[in-house]
């Protein structure tokens, strides 16, 4: 029996047909068996189970073979869901009959639909706003641009089509809706591909996350926005007000109650344990009741969850125990679910191009993807993003996921979509899928995970942001005196993080934890006591001229650069400064030596986003006892310099050393004895450099310049070792792979090639002189 009812969306009356169907209440739920002369799939729960187990086993059997080509798994969840829904086994009466009966979807699409909420609740933890403070200009405008442009053009096709053809009202509202879902930027869609695909951590990665966030808020502003005025449209203004001011004050709840009681349920946490069970229940039945209010008002109740989610703060101990928590059910089980759910109605022999309809929605759905892959890689290629990175990221912005599925799923429920649109539309969000997971795996080099997109060296950094690492306890006090010839003011301050890294012991798992977060300690005797100790004395003695954060890596070696790296890339570090792998004793000797912190060393010079110093003490500890008084100089500190990018980096390094009176510094230019210097770019370049660094600091009179003219590597290696006894701290370049007249010869005696010839002839000298090196090398930035 068929009846016609009246839905209304923003003022437009929608006809949809409904059909009566029967059915036994209470349900069966269970079956009492064949014993009992019962059929078991008489009976709700056998149904949902063996729902459950074809989604399942279809998806995973279809993941099995497309993960070879890099596709991602969403792709094979839509594929299950159509295979077990209308299109495939749907074409048997028999099937339909048993497992396409209202009460099996209704009681699949209820499991479903929880998983979206959660799924959401999940991606608003995980979701950084702090990204948007930390985004440049090439995320930003990108970001608005893929999503403004679409728009613009998508509405500015569909208004040529619907006088094309003259469509209805009705038929026109369809085509706006489907072209501002097909414009929007997800940002639990593009984090989902950017997580499964490996690049979270990487500096693609974090582009592309920024300029999402960037778009995801402008778009939920609009759509907010839209949703009021159809509420307005709809139920008058009194309605819309009410909407307004019920969701305005569970903004204010959220930020005001909810936030703060997360914090101080991370100061109440122990560090290193884990966050009480009964807390993380709590803000996962808010999540919940988060969604059961937005419903309640008419949004949709996944940016109900969403919205609470991004009240929990990010990172461990408490986003992480709840995402951990939930996660795996909701991922692999509740997600699966919910979008076979969406494609099982989708009926795609009912994809007929003779409907004009059909032909207006493929036109605008063409034209929305071309705008916004244009939109997104224009301003890339303009900010000289390489064009490899520049197009895998495009591809990846572009593709449709699981919320553009329960968009389209939720208007063709409404009626705002015809059968025919809604099946061509799951072909889209699949192929759209698959070939933005086949390309970004194609074009995108994960051997460059940390490349460089910005310049995040000391040269062309405004503020100094340093990240140090800490392999051992004994290189806190090197480390704590070198940051302190930096010569941190109130007038010219500087921020430190500081990394204490330690191997992983036994079964335990990798752990990371930030010590600003939980002030609640298990012991005064912690794994990093000492070292948060020693920080934090100095942060005391310095107060506002330098910002602290202590962090602690638990991790095995051969991954600990990705630690490293990574809070490179968060804390946004210019400078990143490395222990030297071997410890001497006060005779000159070798008192160890560690090679898996030497391959570390290396792994992290030739992955870093920005800037690498590695630190070398001889036994002086960068003059372990650093006085600062008048009576003469307590530092002194020479730059060796032949030329070159990492040159010019400690020449800009030593300039900032230059503000300290107790400092003298020397800058010793080695140009060759037979010839004039050569002029060419990279001469000038070093020159200008030269200039710069004097001319800022004649008012300074701890500055000096001498040449030495040599005319090979011997010659070079005889006037450095009768430097040893004059200078505290050797600040040189890498300058790897470089050859010159001054350094001929001295590859064949490079014992140590991760720190350049010059570094290691200073690190393997055989002398009982007490000296600091410093081997400097600048972000290579793409």
């Amino acid at each position: 029996m068929d009846l016609r009812s009246n839905h209304t969306l923003g003022g437009v009356h929608l006809n949809k047909t409904l059909t009566k169907k029967c059915t036994s209440l209470p349900p069966n739920v269970n079956s009492n068996g064949w014993l009992q002369n019962e059929h078991l799939l008489t009976a709700s729960l056998p149904i949902l189970e063996l729902h459950m187990f074809a989604i399942f086993l279809i998806s995973h059997g279809c993941h099995f073979i497309l993960k070879r080509y890099g596709i991602h798994i969403l792709v094979s969840q839509i594929l299950a869901g159509v295979i077990v829904g209308t299109t495939g086994l749907g074409q048997q009466s028999d099937y339909t009959r048993i497992f396409l009966t209202v009460d099996s979807k209704q009681i699949l699409g209820t499991l479903a639909g929880l998983g979206y909420q959660l799924f959401g609740f999940i991606n608003g933890i995980k979701m950084d706003l702090a990204l948007v403070r930390k985004t440049g200009k090439m995320a930003i405008y990108s970001g608005i641009l893929s999503m403004v442009v679409p728009v613009v053009l998508g509405g500015v096709t569909g208004r040529i089509v619907s006088k094309y053809w003259n469509l209805e009202r009705l038929d026109r509202l369809s085509l706006i809706l489907v072209m501002l879902v097909q414009s929007m930027t997800p940002f639990p869609v593009i984090c989902s591909f950017i997580g499964d695909l490996k690049l979270t951590n990487s500096e693609l990665g974090r582009l592309g996350l920024s300029s999402v966030l960037t778009s995801e808020m402008l778009t939920q502003v609009l759509a907010i926005v839209a949703f009021f005025i159809g509420i307005a449209y709809k139920q008058r203004a009194k309605a819309a007000i009410e909407s307004v001011v019920i969701s305005v004050a569970f903004l204010l709840v959220v930020l005001y109650v909810v936030r703060p009681a997360m914090f101080w349920v991370i100061k109440q946490t122990p560090k290193g344990r884990p966050v009480k069970d009964l807390y993380t229940d709590i803000i996962i039945f808010g999540a919940l009741a988060s969604g059961a209010l937005f419903n309640y008002i008419g949004l949709n109740v996944f940016l109900g969850s969403l919205v609470f989610g991004l009240a929990v703060p990010a990172g461990p101990p408490l986003a992480s125990a709840v995402v951990e928590k939930i996660e795996c059910i909701v991922t692999g089980v509740l997600v699966p679910l919910f979008m076979a759910m969406c494609t099982m109605e989708a009926d795609l022999l009912k994809i007929d191009f003779d409907d004009y309809m059909l032909k207006s929605t493929a036109i605008v759905v063409f034209v929305v993807i071309l705008a916004k892959f244009g939109a997104y890689l224009v301003p890339l290629l303009y900010f000289k993003l390489p064009k490899q990175d520049a197009l895998a990221l495009a591809f990846l912005i572009s593709t449709k996921g699981i919320v553009e599925l329960g968009s389209f799923t939720y208007m063709r429920e409404l009626g705002i979509l015809t059968e025919g649109m809604f099946a061509f539309l799951v072909i889209t969000v699949l192929l759209s899928a698959t070939i933005s997971s086949f390309v970004v795996n194609w074009v995108y080099d994960p051997s460059r995970k940390y490349a460089g997109y910005e310049k995040r060296n000391i040269m062309h950094s405004k503020e100094l942001r340093i990240l140090t690492c800490i392999y051992r306890p004994d290189n806190t006090t090197i480390i704590i005196n070198f940051i302190k010839s930096l010569c941190p003011t109130i007038q010219s301050p500087f921020s430190v993080s500081v990394l204490h890294l330690i191997k992983i012991s036994g079964r335990a798992s990798p752990m990371f934890i930030s010590h600003q977060m939980q002030k609640k300690t298990v012991s005064l005797h912690s794994i990093s006591g000492n070292v948060i100790l020693s920080f934090k004395h100095f942060q005391q003695n310095y107060r506002d001229a330098v910002s602290v954060n202590v962090f602690t890596a638990i991790s095995p070696p051969k991954f600990m650069h990705e630690d490293i790296c990574t809070v490179a890339l968060d804390e946004l570090a210019c400078l990143l400064v490395l222990p030297f792998h071997k410890k001497w004793l006060v005779d000159g000797s070798i008192e160890s030596e560690d090679s898996t912190l030497r391959t570390l060393n290396c792994c992290v010079l030739e992955r870093a986003p920005c800037s690498v110093g590695i630190l070398i003490d001889r036994g002086n500890q960068v003059k372990s006892i650093f006085l600062e008084s008048s009576r003469g100089p307590s530092l002194l500190v020479v730059v060796i310099f032949f030329g070159g990018n990492d040159d010019q980096e400690a020449l800009v390094l030593a300039k900032r050393m230059s503000q300290n009176r107790n400092i003298i510094i020397t800058i010793a230019r080695f140009i060759p004895s037979t010839d004039d210097l050569e002029i060419n770019r990279d001469s000038m370049l070093d020159s200008q450099a030269l200039n710069y660094i004097m001319l800022d600091c004649t008012e300074h009179e701890t500055v000096d310049y001498i040449e030495e003219r040599v005319s090979d590597g011997l010659e070079t290696s005889k006037t450095i070792r009768s430097m040893l006894d004059k200078y505290d701290l050797f600040i040189v370049g890498r300058r790897k792979d470089i050859q010159t007249p001054q350094t001929a010869g001295l590859d064949d005696m490079n014992e140590y090639p991760e720190l350049g010839v010059i570094g290691s002839l200073l690190a393997s000298m055989d002398t009982t002189e007490k000296y600091s090196v410093l081997v400097v090398k600048q972000q290579v930035a793409l």
